[in-house]
């Protein structure tokens, strides 16, 4: 397997490796006296829940419902790991997601032997370029070079962020990396706040400009 091939796995490792559980699902009897008092998301995100939920059979409600135990069971450490990468892949783009789940059919394909080399290799990287995969395949693949610009990112600036670097070619990116390993940690600060701003349009003369200085 070529090394681009392994880190598309990468990224399907980090983000669908152990998420299959979701939150308990009340029947929609349960909920009425809850329903008006919620901002009208949260109420349909609710309501979809029970009506899943009102819909199963017996046996289905018994197999969540063992799946919800063994869920309190984990480690509290392990549970929040969960939740970051179901997060992460709620967040990434319909296209990054389908490439992650093709990765990961890819990888079940493989004999035994390769998906032990490939888990070991994985979990031989730094817990920093691990963590940077559940940025998705696009971003994960140069988050090693851009760690210093997405570290500690204000929360208010981190989707558009996300989304300029994700319209930016892999040509960009790595000019970026360049600009960024130039600047001081003040710098990057001004720069990732920049970034946060671009139009797609403006990226490469954006880029050049701060590159010529």
């Amino acid at each position: 397997m070529s090394m681009t091939s392994r880190r598309w796995w990468w990224g399907a490792c980090a983000l669908l490796g152990g998420f299959t559980l979701q939150a308990a699902s009340p029947t929609l009897d349960q909920i009425a006296d809850v329903l008006p008092r919620l901002q009208p998301e949260a109420r349909a995100a609710l309501e979809r829940r029970a009506g899943q939920w009102s819909g199963w059979s017996a046996a289905e409600r018994d197999s969540f419902q063992q799946r919800m135990l063994a869920w309190d069971e984990l480690p509290r450490g392990e549970r929040d790991a969960v939740r970051e990468r179901y997060l992460a892949w709620q967040a990434l783009p319909a296209s990054e997601r389908a490439s992650v789940m093709a990765a990961a059919t890819r990888y079940q394909g493989l004999a035994a032997e390769e998906r032990v080399t490939l888990r070991e290799a994985y979990e031989a990287l730094d817990g920093s370029e691990r963590r940077g995969w559940l940025l998705g395949p696009v971003v994960g693949r140069d988050y090693p070079a851009l760690q210093p610009l997405l570290a500690q990112v204000p929360l208010e600036e981190h989707a558009a962020l996300l989304a300029a670097l994700r319209a930016m070619t892999p040509e960009q990116r790595r000019d970026l990396a360049v600009l960024v390993q130039r600047s001081s940690p003040q710098e990057r600060d001004h720069l990732r706040s920049e970034l946060a701003t671009l139009e797609q349009a403006g990226i490469s003369a954006w880029l050049w400009e701060r590159l010529d200085r």
